[in-house]
């Protein structure tokens, strides 16, 4: 029972519960009348088991870096072994792409790019400047395009696919800030590593900038209805611009994981922002 309840935290089930919920709600939102709910709901299985894997094969890599950054995770800690955890990688791959072949093949087609670009995250991509953040930020907007195609809308994805992509871009560099110390000692070239924590904080403000501007541009363009844009200037706007000054003024790494979660909120919000005003 100890070791099913490891591989169990492996795959972080809330964050597999939040890609479940991102491409099932996701597909609700962004949907018109003309879609299957039982290939969105097989869309939102994949996805999850995807992201699963995604984070397995992420924390096979990092064994080194997780025990001095997260000691208390099974692969570093010694609790499960590195060949166990392959085989559970490409079992959880193996079931995701059954579930999805039953919907459609641009859906499996997607669903291969993800695993690929995910297993070269892990391995490669994640100690490239930039490049890492980029690529994390291109998934989570993917998600988004995952969920159009699932309900025949592809081009009604691609507005919360972008707002997707820039929140997500801040809160991978905001979240390199909080593995500044193992990211020096590894050689991992993140932003904070790079440019140092001041320039960081600065491009998280010109990020937050150039977020807000573009949120108001789907009302201004009669994209969205005037419910979208109340919750946008009320909710989650003035909230970002709060994350960027408790980021900006942070003292330690509990004040960076309140700056990311609260990013995460924000999402949630921004998307029930664009159900309101569609």
């Amino acid at each position: 029972m100890k070791k099913f309840f490891n591989y169990f935290y492996l795959i972080r089930p809330i964050n597999c519960l939040i890609t479940f919920v991102t491409v099932l709600v996701g597909g609700i939102v962004i949907a018109d009348s003309n879609y299957e709910m039982k290939t969105l709901l097989l869309a939102s299985i994949s996805a999850s088991l995807i992201a699963a894997g995604g984070n397995v094969i992420n924390d096979i890599y990092d064994i080194e870096l997780d025990k001095i950054v997260h000691p208390e995770r099974p692969l570093s800690a010694g609790s499960i072994s590195v060949t166990s955890t392959k085989y559970f990688y490409f079992g959880l791959n193996i079931v995701a792409l059954f579930f999805i072949s039953q919907t459609n093949y641009l859906l499996f087609i997607i669903s291969l790019i993800v695993i690929v670009l995910l297993f070269f995250y892990a391995s490669l991509l994640k100690k490239k400047f930039l490049l890492s953040n980029l690529t994390i930020a291109f998934l989570t907007g993917l998600t988004f395009v995952f969920a159009g195609v699932a309900v025949n809308n592809f081009e009604m994805s691609l507005i919360p696919a972008s707002f997707a992509f820039l929140i997500n871009l801040i809160r991978e560099i905001v979240k390199d800030t909080e593995d500044l110390e193992g990211d020096v000692k590894f050689g991992i070239n993140s932003i904070p590593r790079i440019l140092g924590l001041h320039k960081t904080k600065l491009i998280i403000q010109i990020l937050i900038l150039v977020f807000i501007i573009i949120t108001v541009l789907p009302f201004i363009f009669n994209i969205y209805k005037i419910e979208y844009f109340v919750v946008i200037m009320i909710l989650v706007n003035p909230l970002l611009i709060y994350s960027g000054k408790l980021f900006f003024q942070h003292k330690n790494n509990y004040e960076i994981k309140k700056v990311s979660r609260l990013l995460k909120l924000n999402m949630i919000i921004g998307l029930l922002a664009i159900y309101l005003g569609k």
